[in-house]
């Protein structure tokens, strides 16, 4: 759908609206810094579930007095293939389930303020989690228990988009979050102002998604934006379109022709979707 102008550390992505939203590629330092942190966080869970099985079934004396070999050559074979499971479960799914959940972010990225997104600018699906993450013990070979990421490695330094593997097959990117690209939340909706009607400036963007999923907070801060955009530029109004739609199309997952899509144009159709649910409930 858009097109896709890569330079050495920047991400520039065409909208529909031929306008270009910059994206900073994240920096394979914090990037290595970001997942050594979910790999202690990982491990970590792991030792604990697999201490709290021992006591469980009753090996957690054994361990202490006959080390672990002794309990798994005493643990019948169906336990140790529960623990296999649980610690593979735990292993192959960290990074998919806090990228689905967090939108993209898993404890380490949040930290360092990094963010998984599709090569279009639009939030990561759970194929696209899954699809990326279940490539990472290829990109982390010659490791397996303690992860060395030489394919991920080589891979990132060979591609122009510093994507791995788990990326290129994928079709996402890894990018910093910039809070000097357009004024944080706080900054653009600090002054009250009147209340105005709001006016259609982009054309319909018809969507199928489950409405009721919608709170009342998250749609004040999309009328607050709708009414307010135009005290912005228009390069900072649409990296705020992206922004505030972002979290919303994540969590209702809305059909939609992608050729005609808008994230301004969504978030209006959206207002008036939710402003006549309320007329008609009311």
């Amino acid at each position: 759908m858009s097109q896709l102008i890569e330079t050495e550390e920047t991400l520039i992505i065409e909208t529909p609206e031929r306008v270009s939203l910059a994206f900073g590629l994240a920096s394979i330092g914090n990037r290595f810094l970001a997942v050594a942190i979910d790999h202690v966080i990982q491990y970590t869970v792991m030792i604990i579930l697999t201490i709290v099985f021992f006591n469980v079934t009753s090996f957690g004396s054994a361990m202490s007095e006959g080390g672990m070999a002794y309990v798994f050559n005493e643990m019948p074979k169906w336990t140790i293939a529960i623990l296999i499971i649980i610690l593979f479960l735990v292993f192959a799914g960290y990074f998919i389930f806090f990228e689905w959940l967090w939108n993209g972010q898993t404890p380490g990225k949040k930290l360092l303020k990094l963010r998984v997104i599709r090569e279009d600018g639009r939030p990561i699906t759970l194929w696209e989690a899954m699809a990326r993450n279940l490539l990472r013990i290829f990109d982390a070979i010659p490791g397996f228990v303690l992860p060395v990421y030489s394919i991920g490695l080589i891979t990132i330094f060979a591609n122009t988009r510093d994507q791995r593997v788990g990326d290129i097959f994928a079709g996402t990117v890894v990018i910093r979050e910039r809070t000097g690209e357009a004024p944080t939340f706080s900054e653009t909706f600090s002054q009250t102002i009147s209340d105005s009607a709001l006016k259609r400036a982009n054309e319909k963007v018809d969507f199928e998604a489950n409405m009721a999923q919608l709170t009342t907070k998250e749609m004040e801060v999309v009328e607050s934006f709708l009414r307010r955009r135009w005290d912005l530029s228009e390069k900072q109004r649409l990296w705020m379109a992206w922004r505030v739609a972002l979290p919303i199309m994540y969590k209702l997952k809305p059909k939609y022709n992608s050729e005609k899509f808008t994230y301004e144009g969504f978030l209006e159709e959206l207002l008036s979707r939710f402003n006549n649910q309320q007329k008609f409930l009311s």
